[in-house]
Parts: C-alpha cells; structure tokens; sequence
C-alpha cells in the first residue's frame, strides 16, 4: 500500500517507518526539515515531501498518490495557542486527502475519561474528531503512558526512580494507568492497515497492566536493581508545580513533562477492548510493563535509542543560521577562534563528533553546568539532556542544549542552542586538512541579540566566554594530538617487536 507518515521525525513515526517498510508498504513523509533525516538508515528507501502541516500546497503534494495516512504529528511541549494551529493543520489534511481519494486515516491520541481534559488531551480529542469527521474512513487509536527506550514517560520514570531515595509525589500517583509497550504501539499502528475499509472509529489500546502511577516507578526500580522508593503523596503540588518538579530532578524540560503531568490528573484507563475484535493480539501477547521496562533499559545500556524525547523541537522557531552576507545592518556578537593542529583532521573531527554528553565540553566544567542550572530554573532543557550516541551525531539530534542543525561529518558541524536567552545562538566548529599532514580548527560563536536584553545577555557572560572558548579551542585540539601520538607509538612499537606495521581497528576484528 502507498503510505504517507507524517511526524517521522518524532519518537513514534521514526520508528514506525522501518516496520511499514519491513511490512512491503511504500512510504513517504512530509517533513518540515528533510535534513533530520539524511542520517536514518531507512532514508533512501522512502520519498520526502518537504512541508508544514499548514502548508496546504505541500499537504496536497504529499497526498496525492496516497493510500492510507498515518498522522502523527502534534505539538508536544508548544506555547500559546496551540490548539487552534493543530486544528488548522488536521483540517488541512483531513481536506486534502479527501479530495486526494485516500481510503484511510491512522492517528494516535491519548486515553482519556468523558468530561473535561488537559488542553493537550483536548487537543489530541479534536484533532482526531476532525479526522473521524472527514469522510476518510479513520482508525483512532487511544493510548496511555507508552514505554520504551528513549520515551519521555520512561525517561521521566527512569530519572525520578535514579535519584531520589525518597519520593514527595503529587496525590494523583495514586491515579490508575495503563501503559503499553512502544512495540506494541508500533503492532497496531502497522496492523491499521489490515482493518476493513468501512471501520471509521476510536478504539483504545493498552497493555495487561492496570497500575498506579506509583508501582511503576517502583516496578522500573525493581528492574533496574534499585531499592524499591517510599512514596509519600503530597495534598498540594499543581501540574504546574509538578513539571517545575520534574524539570529540577529529570532530564526532562518543563515543555515536555507538563502536558505528560496533566495527563495524568486523570485515571488513563482502557475502557473498551474491542481492539481485540478487529487485530489479532501480537505472538507470544502484549507486553506486560515490567519486561517493557527490561527491554527498554536493554536498549539503553546497549546504545540502541533509535529514537528519543530529545529529539522533540522545543523552540517556537526553528529558523537556521543566516548566511554571513546577510547579517550586513544587524547586531551579531561573534567569537571566532582558530587553532592549527598536527594530528591528522580525522583524530581532530573524531573529538569534535564526540562532544558533549559524558564527554563534556572540554573547558571550564563548572561554567556549563551553572549555565545549565540557570536554564533549569527557566523552565529550559538544562545540560543534562546529554547525546543520543556517545561518539556519533545525526542531523537533528539533541545535544545537551545544542541542536545538531546542520552536520557535514568530517569537516563541519553546526550547534542550535535551545536554553533559554534573549536572542538566538549557533556554534559552529570545522575541520580543514592542510598540507603538512595536520589541519586547521576553527570555532566561531554567534549570537543575535533580542532588544537591549540582548545585548546585556552577551557581555554579561563576556567574561566566561574569555576563559571557556579559547580553553575548547586549545583542549580539542590538545586531545586529538594525544590520542593521534598515541596510535603512533602503538604503530611503532608493535612495528619493532613484529617487523611490520600494526594491524588497523578494521583489520584486527
């Protein structure tokens, strides 16, 4: 069947593309920035229609063609008036798609009770109401708190059960929820498309757990071998109160954690399993919360997040770096940095690639992770967002409170920042072979003032960036020379002790 996904840059269309291709469907996505996906392995297997929900002619061209439409994008972690843009958007497609003859819609909301709900919850309601309403026979599944590596849910109940010893919780851990598995997720997602024609209707969908907020956390303890954590509900702490919480003890920002917080005011409940009439359950049935949790840490410790919260785009905007002609008449605060260095450019690019994370930024730790306190307490991402993969980035990936935005490996990569500031930051740092073997490294910081608050931002912190660049700029390359010495010698000494060189990494394995 020819597919369209939208949201394949996000944790759950990301890894349901490779299924529907696994399955023999042919896909193609609508992605506001293609180049998220230059990196994943399934990209040239797929079409990419670059465009914005709202962008009724890149809609139109992304359906025509189309059979079934998996929608999947919505605004997780938006300001203001998000409601009435994800309206517009699924009116947008719900429109197109009519019009292009499509025979299916496949979306994904969230559980929820009758009466009132969260404005995210309200929205994902609509959204799918809209789709139902369309004349597109629609599939709408309805899901709770979905574990798997890299989920926010299970990030959040991953940091919070690390580290605190003791739990002060808000009353609603004693809510009852039922999560379900990101595999079984991605089962009925794919199994959609097997569903007859003429079924347009919700229909929920969730593991063979019922549990409290609480015993999750506690289950996730019991699985990763931590003692399991009194829990002592507290009789006040808002939503609001409760995200800020989270924001301080997790990983996870504020944007992010709240509409999860305010979902879960509410019991997130399956109340009807006719699911089961129409799909059969996955071999071997659905996964229960706890092996959901063991394969999820599985993944983790094992390097395998093929997609991740971080990865969601948090700014309202998004615009990438103005080329250098176009900043002629503007306020731009740079800090340009060069340093030749003998290693070779790929010891120098290798350091470069590995940054950030557990690997730090190679000068005056103490500053970043103040800097990354004072984001926290903004309601920012903070530094302890950390990296994806600890020595390769993706165009796309969150890295600390970067953004990679743009990523030719080798030579060039650029940073987005995504703290919280008056005006918008880039780092670029680059890689230049040269004659002698070596090569030249240049780091360049720009910042682009908003109002004065801008520019006492930037020589408010002047004095750091004094002591931080140069230090990055001196210890990269410092660390590629090291190691590049250090291959050296390894070369050298196995070369006198077995009368030839020593075999390379690819070599040897």
């Amino acid at each position: 069947m020819r597919v369209l996904v939208t949201g394949a840059t996000g944790y759950i269309g990301g890894r349901l593309v490779p299924h529907l291709l696994d399955a023999g469907h042919s896909v193609r996505v609508l992605a506001r920035t293609p180049q998220k996906l230059d990196d994943v392995p399934w990209h040239d297997r797929v079409d990419v229609v670059q465009g914005d929900l709202q962008d009724a002619d890149a809609v139109w061209t992304a359906v025509d063609g189309i059979e079934a439409v998996y929608y999947l994008a919505h605004a997780m972690g938006a300001d203001g008036d998000f409601e009435e843009a994800e309206r517009d958007a699924a009116q947008t497609m719900a429109d197109a798609a009519t019009a292009a003859g499509v025979r299916r819609f496949v979306y994904l909301g969230g559980l929820h009770p009758d009466g009132e709900l969260s404005k995210h919850l309200r929205s994902r309601k609509e959204v799918g109401d809209i789709l139902l309403g369309s004349g597109v026979p629609t599939i709408a599944y309805q899901a709770g708190v979905v574990i798997g590596s890299g989920s926010t849910s299970f990030e959040m109940i991953r940091h919070v059960t690390d580290v605190l010893p003791w739990m002060p919780a808000p009353r609603w851990v004693r809510n009852r929820i039922q999560p379900i598995a990101v595999r079984d997720v991605l089962y009925y997602l794919v199994k959609a498309l097997d569903i007859p024609d003429e079924v347009n209707r919700t229909f929920d969908i969730g593991g063979p757990d019922v549990l409290r907020y609480g015993q999750m956390l506690n289950g996730y303890a019991v699985e990763a071998k931590l003692p399991q954590r009194p829990i002592s509900p507290l009789p006040v702490m808002t939503p609001g109160l409760a995200a800020h919480w989270f924001n301080a003890v997790t990983p996870i920002p504020r944007k992010l954690a709240t509409p999860i917080i305010e979902s879960l005011q509410f019991e997130c409940v399956q109340r009807e399993h006719d699911i089961d009439d129409v799909v059969p359950r996955p071999e071997g049935g659905l996964t229960s919360y706890r092996r959901s949790v063991r394969l999820a840490l599985t993944k983790m410790r094992a390097g395998e997040v093929t997609t991740s919260w971080r990865n969601a785009t948090l700014t309202g905007t998004a615009d990438p770096l103005p080329s250098d002609p176009d900043w002629a008449g503007h306020t731009v605060y740079v800090d340009d940095r060069n340093r030749h260095s003998s290693a070779p450019p790929e010891a120098v690019w290798s350091v470069v690639e590995s940054i950030g994370g557990e690997n730090g930024w190679y000068s005056f730790p103490l500053a970043w992770v103040a800097r990354g306190w004072m984001d926290k307490v903004l309601g920012g991402v903070g530094l302890n967002r950390g990296r994806r993969d600890p020595k390769r980035l993706e165009q796309g990936d969150a890295l600390d409170w970067w953004r990679v935005e743009r990523l030719d490996r080798g030579h060039y990569l650029r940073l987005r920042a995504e703290f919280k500031s008056p005006g918008r930051a880039w780092l670029e740092m680059t890689v230049t072979p040269t004659d002698d073997g070596g090569c030249d490294y240049h780091q360049r910081a720009i910042y682009f003032p908003q109002g004065l608050a801008g520019r006492l931002y930037w020589y408010g912190i002047l004095p750091f960036h004094g002591v931080i660049f140069p230090g990055m700029v001196e210890r990269i390359t410092a660390r590629a020379e090291r190691e590049a010495h250090s291959t050296d010698s390894t070369q050298t000494n196995w070369t006198q002790q077995n009368g030839s060189r020593a075999p390379s990494h690819e070599e040897a394995s």
